[in-house]
């Protein structure tokens, strides 16, 4: 948050409040002349007078009345200093890097874990598929001998009846005569 505060004495003062860390930033224009009232110093930073509001940035800097401080504060919270645990810096960019290292560990076993769990289930769903085509094989190969079977009996069926019919025909040709000599075929 950026507030802007003409106060009793000559000075701008802008101020920033972080709420991650709480700490307060403050900067702080001076003026190197000390002037005892307010009235005067709204009158020399805010003049009223129309010939001064067309007056080049140039010559505000050229007034020596103008000769500005730049004064920077910092004052973040403090602890106590018993909750302080003091540490190397180098330590705790090793602590940082081996937690991240350990991290990374942590996700690539679980990413293989999750790996693992996904080709366990695709060959569980594999080995179902080729359960289910094994069956499927099967009574196929049940009708198909099934069919063979029946196709046997039938050829079987129909030698039985050609033999006859030859049986018949054989007879049936015995029986036949000639007309002229009364002759009998056999």
């Amino acid at each position: 948050m950026l507030t802007y505060s003409p106060q009793s004495c000559p000075c701008i003062s802008l101020a920033h409040h972080s709420s991650m860390e709480d700490e307060s930033k403050e900067l702080q224009l001076l003026s190197s002349a000390q002037y005892s009232a307010a009235s005067s110093s709204q009158a020399l930073f805010w003049p009223s007078d129309s010939s001064t509001k067309f007056r080049s940035m140039d010559d505000h800097f050229e007034d020596p009345s103008l000769d500005l401080q730049l004064s920077i504060s910092v004052s973040p919270l403090k602890p106590a200093a018993d909750r302080v645990r003091r540490r190397k810096v180098k330590d705790y960019k090793d602590e940082t890097l081996e937690s991240n290292r350990v991290e990374a560990l942590r996700w690539q076993a679980a990413e293989h874990a999750r790996l693992a769990a996904m080709e366990s289930a695709y060959a569980e769903r594999v080995k179902e598929l080729t359960r289910k085509e094994m069956e499927i094989a099967q009574s196929e190969f049940a009708r198909a001998r099934y069919m063979c079977e029946r196709a046997r009996e039938e050829v079987e069926k129909a030698e039985k009846m050609k033999a006859m019919a030859c049986k018949q025909i054989d007879s049936t040709c015995r029986e036949i005569t000639c007309q002229c000599c009364r002759r009998k075929f056999s």
